[in-house]
């Protein structure tokens, strides 16, 4: 490293000191409510700081919903919750054009997306117009009614939950649509002591109230602190490699994988995984990647976007086997 990267990283690290100070506030407001799953509730400040949304997989009653409402409201931002069932219209979700018999004119009513945090619950249970309605909004931050395009405001998160046990009168999302979520979250159980803390807490009154402690300005401030973190080129190499290594698992010693792989990663989990370790890192108040940054992200990047073979299911191996086993043995820099 020259003294002149030194002095930049020195510079970088100040910036992330002071763009930082809102994460114990707002983890600490969070927390007030919210027992365990420190993980998932890290998950998604990263994807608000990487500007990405996220698809949640969990049974019911793992607080996932109480987990987005929370937060959204110690952000201080609005928030709606869509509930996605067969007979959802696209209409419903972004709005439609109304005729004003008064004005004689047609007026807009727009619809619940256009919020700050968007709760899609249950989102394969709508048909795929609706899921296409909703993906859309996601990709181009906008949505169009009639003849006009409306953007949609900053900071815009979309955190889509599904269930993998009732597939009954469900429409699975196309991989396509799937790799469009920066991060796929597997939301497990509580462990035995925060069962116990979430029995007392919710069984003895009334949730405790939140209270908003983050300004949406001061999201949008760590967002372009965060793209400011160093990044070393032996880093960005790493996450070149992980990459690649869904596709060609040979070409990195993982011949055992050449037949459970049948599509890897597209470029879009690069970008991901670069951005999630950038915003990981501001999170730990660090001016610069490791390759730990990377290897924490690199589960939740990556889960969703690698493609198994019918080998691989016929013995039983998950997405997450497969990369688990790409992160254990891809050398780290």
């Amino acid at each position: 490293m020259t003294e002149t990267t030194s002095l930049d990283i020195e510079a970088i690290q100040r910036k992330i000191d002071e763009e930082s100070a809102f994460v114990d506030r707002l983890l600490s407001e969070m927390r007030r409510v919210i027992v365990g799953q420190s993980a998932m509730v890290e998950r998604l400040l990263v994807a608000l700081l990487a500007d990405g949304h996220v698809l949640m997989e969990g049974v019911p009653g793992l607080a996932k919903t109480l987990t987005v409402r929370t937060l959204a409201r110690a952000i201080d931002t609005s928030f709606h919750r869509i509930q996605f069932t067969p007979d959802l219209l696209p209409a419903d979700v972004i709005g439609t054009l109304i005729y004003d018999p008064k004005d004689q004119d047609f007026k807009t009513k727009k619809g619940p997306i256009f919020a700050n945090i968007i709760l899609a619950d249950e989102i394969n249970r709508s048909p795929a117009k609706v899921q296409s309605a909703l993906l859309e909004a996601m990709q181009e931050h906008q949505v169009t009614i009639g003849e006009e395009s409306y953007p949609l405001e900053d900071p815009f998160l979309v955190l889509a939950t599904q269930n993998p046990i009732e597939q009954e009168g469900t429409y699975p999302l196309p991989e396509a649509q799937v790799d469009r979520f920066m991060l796929k979250l597997s939301v497990t159980y509580p462990t035995g002591e925060e069962e116990l803390e979430i029995m007392r807490r919710m069984s003895g009154g009334e949730t405790p109230r939140v209270e908003p402690v983050v300004r949406p300005e001061e999201i949008l401030s760590a967002r372009r602190a965060a793209e400011l973190i160093y990044m070393d080129p032996q880093v960005e190499r790493y996450i070149v490699d992980l990459v690649l290594a869904t596709r060609d698992p040979g070409a990195y010693g993982l011949d055992d994988l050449e037949e459970l792989i049948a599509f890897g990663a597209s470029p879009r989990a690069t970008i991901a995984l670069a951005r999630t370790a950038r915003a990981h890192a501001f999170l730990h108040r660090r001016g610069y990647v490791t390759p730990d940054d990377v290897r924490a992200m690199g589960l939740d990047v990556l889960r969703h976007r690698v493609l198994l073979t019918y080998e691989a299911e016929a013995e039983e191996v998950t997405q997450d086997d497969v990369v688990r086993r790409i992160l254990e043995r891809v050398e780290v820099p």
